[in-house]
Parts: structure tokens; sequence; C-alpha cells
């Protein structure tokens, strides 16, 4: 059953389409994608780098996904027990059109795009990832962002069923994360859909994530089932738990060291034992599209 909302968009494709273009594959423990992302046309982005993307197996068994345990692989063996179709995001704060938004009411007319990413950890290890999505901004213009709202609050599914590692208080559940209303709409932001022209796999977010690519990975918050527009700065998951260490900005700076590892340099995740580290670039590489959002501030207080 779809979820009603208060959009009128026009009717999205029948299931039976989806499942037509392309019967996904398993694979890397757990590529259970929902049947509404089974279409991925994507067209080429110019937003893409030229590096050599990771391969995905590297890409879904090397990663952080606390909801599913503490370990990298820990994501890859438990996230097949997350249920992902039906599902829906819910958007209220200062928005024209609040509501429940059902996948399929999210995706329609979104211009899918793929993306070829940096992706840089705070733990200092980085990959390149071919992510499949759409513009943030996009979504946001659909439902109409009032002129009180400066800031975007995310929010992770809670279901400790279906992810263990919330069955313990290692985080205060739910994941959420922030960002800036301008750094929201820079064309860089991408809520992401897949990667590899494939459905999301569930260890890597599915079904629907953010991508911030010159932050700190743990900005791109996973399995995204809330947004908020809102006034004030929200409460971001890892700076509430310690404040010292992740500041709410978390962009990627070589010059602004982590207070227990240096972020000057970084290891690239499949490069192999004699590839030594490469020097980790200032917004990860993004520094012409967004150094101007950030003119005036101290980076090493906004950090």
């Amino acid at each position: 059953m779809r979820i009603k909302t208060e959009l009128k968009w026009s009717d999205v494709t029948p299931k039976a389409a989806w499942l037509s273009r392309r019967q996904l594959i398993a694979g890397a423990g757990a590529l259970m994608a929902t049947p509404a992302l089974a279409k991925i046309d994507a067209a080429k982005s110019a937003y893409s780098i030229s590096d050599e993307p990771n391969t995905l197996e590297q890409i879904t068994t090397y990663n952080n996904f606390y909801e599913f345990g503490l370990d990298k692989g820990d994501p890859a063996r438990n996230a097949r027990l997350l249920t992902t179709d039906p599902w829906s995001v819910k958007i209220d704060g200062l928005v024209d059109r609040p509501g429940n938004y059902d996948l399929a009411d999210l995706m329609k007319d979104a211009p899918l795009e793929e993306r070829i990413y940096r992706f840089r950890c705070v733990e200092a290890w980085s990959m390149i990832v071919p992510w499949i999505g759409f513009e943030l901004a996009h979504l946001l213009n659909k439902v109409g962002v009032q002129p009180g709202a400066k800031y975007v609050a995310f929010e992770t599914l809670v279901r400790p069923e279906e992810m263990p590692g919330q069955q313990t208080a290692i985080l205060d559940w739910p994941y959420r994360e922030g960002l800036r209303l301008d750094e929201a709409m820079h064309p860089l932001t991408i809520m992401a859909t897949g990667l590899y022209g494939e459905a999301m796999p569930n260890q890597n977010g599915a079904p629907i994530r953010l991508v911030v690519p010159w932050k700190y990975g743990f900005k791109s918050i996973k399995s995204v089932v809330r947004m908020s527009l809102v006034a004030e700065q929200p409460q971001t998951t890892w700076n509430m738990q310690n404040p010292r260490e992740y500041g709410f900005y978390s962009n990627v700076n070589p010059e602004v060291d982590h207070p227990r590892w240096s972020q000057a340099s970084e290891r690239r995740v499949g490069a192999g034992i004699f590839a030594g580290r490469q020097d980790t670039l200032m917004f990860n590489g993004y520094a012409e599209q967004v150094a101007g959002l950030y003119a005036g501030q101290d980076l090493s207080k906004d950090y």
C-alpha cells in the first residue's frame, strides 16, 4: 500500500515495469535491493572524477555502518536482515509540502546520474565510489524550502530487530546528521540510490543515502528515513558523542588533525601494500567547487 502524501506528483512506474528492466544480482553478502530501484538508467555526470573506482567487493565489504556492527565486515554479514521495501521518508519542518513520502514518490522525475566521487573516511582511509543518485537540491526544491530554514537534519532508520548494532548503546540512536542549507543545495551533494549501476546494497545505506564528497564519510548518513528543514544547527551523532574529536562541519582538511591521528595523508583501500600513503587533498579534492561556501570562516575552529 502506498503511503499517502500531500504532494500531487504524477503516477509512479508500476512495479512490474521496474522488475522487468533488471533483476538485481546477489553478492557481497547483502545486495538485497528495493524493487523500486531496480531500474537505474543513469546519465554520466560532469562532476565525476577520472580516477578508477574501487571494486564492488571492496566497496561493499569494507565500510562503517554501526547499526550492523563495529567491524568493517559486519555490515556485509548482517545487513541482509534489513527490509528496504516498502520504504518511506518523512520530510517535515520548514517546508511547504511536508509529508511521509514513499520512495517511488521521491524518485519520480529525479534526474539520476553516475557520480564517481572520492570518499574519505575520518579514519584516514579512502576509496573511489561510482554512486548513482540525484542532487538533493532537486528534492528540496520539490518540497519547497521556507525562508526560515537554515539547515537540513537527517535521521537513519531505527529497527533493532533488523539492525543488530542498535541493540547496543554504542551510539545514541537514531543516527543523526545535518548540513547547512547552502551545503545541502550544492550540486555536489546527492541522494544516492545505487552504485555500479545497481540498486544500493544494504550495507552501503539502502535504499537511499546522503553523499557529500568533500566531507568525512560519517557525514553521508545512510538508510535515511527523515529529513527536517530547521532554523537552528541540528545535533549530529558523532558531534554529540565526542565534540572535541568530531565537529559539525567535518570537512576533509589535511591541516586539521584528528586529536588521535594525522589527517595529512590517507590509505587508499585496495591500493596494495607497496602503494604507500597519499596526501590528503583539501576538501577531498573539491576545493574549487566548495571553498567559497566557507569564505571568512576559520576552518581550524569550524572543523
